[in-house]
Order: structure tokens, then C-alpha cells, then sequence
């Protein structure tokens, strides 16, 4: 990947072990649990081990096995949530979600950079249609609003994303959409990249947890000075949990086990 830019039928569930820890947390914020077989991050709880990592997922239009992207992928995508104007043909198609460490710790300022093909499976090579970036919030969402990919020749629906933490490593994978017929002979589909999906208002909703393999330490911090953080945000500092209480903009000093007023332990 580039230079960070301006600034993963009724498959088995994913090998997730944390149940409930967030789920009071997001509540009300959080899009609704949605049909298609796949347990989300934002629905486990800390009795056993860690959660799994969101699988990398060849694309098998690699022209060699190290181009995990393959030869869709242009970098220096747009920062935008948004991949399809008024008037796109196509069934319209919001995905959200949140990124996650392995303990369960939603991660902010992590960097999604979508790419698709277009309603009649075709890629824009030279520009960029269909081709976004954005970053994950304090509480560790994200939302793309676009539509439903077309089929081309040899693969089943998805969608593209590359998903980095900041200053980690990238991982580049794909989600899928439960029930397609072609799902049964891709051999590239991997029912662990399932998106829960459902129909709403002659569109799609769908969400999908990506599980990033870091932050597995008791040094692991998001919380950041200089950030803004809002009342319910989420963050993690020294391996710790920490819920915000009030809205203010992180201070050096002002840090959660310090600032008891600012911010809730668990």
C-alpha cells in the first residue's frame, strides 16, 4: 500500500470467543445484528481466549500470489464514506461495522480504503469510481454507503478493502455477501468473510467486525492525546478499557486513569 492517504448460504460462525463485552457499550449506536450466520466482534465476551484475526483473502485475480490486492487496486483513493452518487445504477448498499484488536478493543484512526466493481462488473481503472478511502472513528467505526457489486467472470459478489492501523502492518481482504449462487463455486469464497446482510428499503444494509491481529499486549493504548472524544466513546490505554464520560479534547496529563471524571474503567 501507498503512503497513508489524506487523511472480511449459512456458513459456521466465525472462530470469535468474546461474547457481550461490548455490547452495552455500542448499543444504541451500533448497526443491528443482521442475518447471514456470521458472529460479529461486537457480540463477544472476555471468557476465554482472544479473538481470532479477520483471515487475508487472496484476490484470484492476482496475475502472481504476492499481489494480494491483484490488478484492480489503485492507490491514492478519494477520502470518502461514500462510493456511489444520486442516480448510480445499482441496488444501493450500506456497509458498517467497527475494527477491533484481538483483545476487543475497537481501534480508532484506522484507514479502510474500499474498491468494487460497478453494477454491470466492471472496474474503473482510470479513474477512480468505486474507490474510496476513510478512517475508523474514536469508537472504532466505520460506514460505506454504495451499492451492490455486479458479477464478472469466475468470481462471486464482494467487495475489496485494505485495512491498516496506525503505523501496522496492512491487511488486505474481501467480504461477501451470504446466499449468492457463486459463493458454492469460487474457489477463492471464504465463508469467514461473510457480511451480514438484509434488505431495507429497496437497498441492503450489511455489517461486518474486521478483527485486526494487534494490540494483543497490556501496553496496547488508543487513546491519544489531541483527539477529540465524544460522551460513550471507547478506548483502550495500557491494556485497560476505558468508556468516555464527557465530551473534551484529550490532554496530555488528562489520561483515562487519571482523569476519573473523563473517563469510566471497563
Amino acid at each position: 500500500m501507498s503512503a497513508v492517504p489524506e487523511r472480511p448460504e449459512t456458513p459456521e460462525p466465525r472462530g470469535v470467543s468474546r461474547k457481550n463485552l461490548l455490547r452495552a457499550a455500542l448499543g444504541a449506536g451500533a448497526l443491528p445484528l443482521l442475518t447471514g450466520g456470521v458472529a460479529l466482534a461486537r457480540d463477544t465476551t472476555g471468557t476465554a481466549g482472544p479473538l481470532d484475526p479477520t483471515p487475508a483473502c487472496d484476490d484470484g485475480d492476482d496475475p502472481t500470489p504476492e499481489q494480494m490486492e491483484g490488478p484492480y487496486f489503485k492507490p491514492n483513493s478519494p477520502l470518502r464514506t461514500g462510493l456511489a452518487g444520486p442516480g448510480t445504477p445499482g441496488t444501493p448498499l450500506t456497509v458498517g461495522g467497527y475494527v477491533f484488536d484481538r483483545g476487543c478493543r475497537p481501534l480508532a484512526d484506522v484507514l479502510l480504503d474500499f474498491w468494487q466493481a460497478d453494477d454491470a462488473g466492471a472496474y474503473d481503472n482510470t479513474g477512480f469510481r468505486f474507490r474510496g478511502h476513510q478512517f475508523t472513528t474514536a469508537s472504532g467505526e466505520f460506514r460505506l454507503t454504495t451499492i451492490v457489486p455486479g458479477l464478472y467472470p469466475g468470481r462471486t459478489r464482494h467487495l475489496h478493502v485494505k485495512v491498516q492501523p496506525p503505523g501496522g502492518q496492512v491487511l488486505t481482504t474481501q467480504l461477501y455477501f451470504p446466499g449468492e449462487p457463486r459463493n458454492a463455486t469460487d474457489a477463492l469464497f471464504d465463508p469467514a468473510l461473510l457480511m451480514n446482510v438484509r434488505d431495507a428499503g429497496g437497498g441492503r444494509e450489511a455489517t461486518f467486525d474486521v478483527v485486526l491481529a494487534v494490540g494483543q499486549g497490556p501496553g496496547a493504548t488508543t487513546w491519544a492525546a489531541g483527539r477529540e472524544y465524544t460522551t460513550g466513546d471507547r478506548v483502550s490505554y495500557d491494556g485497560a478499557a476505558y468508556r468516555c464520560l464527557q465530551s473534551h479534547r484529550a490532554t496530555a496529563g488528562w489520561e483515562p486513569p487519571r482523569a476519573p471524571a473523563l473517563w469510566q474503567r471497563g
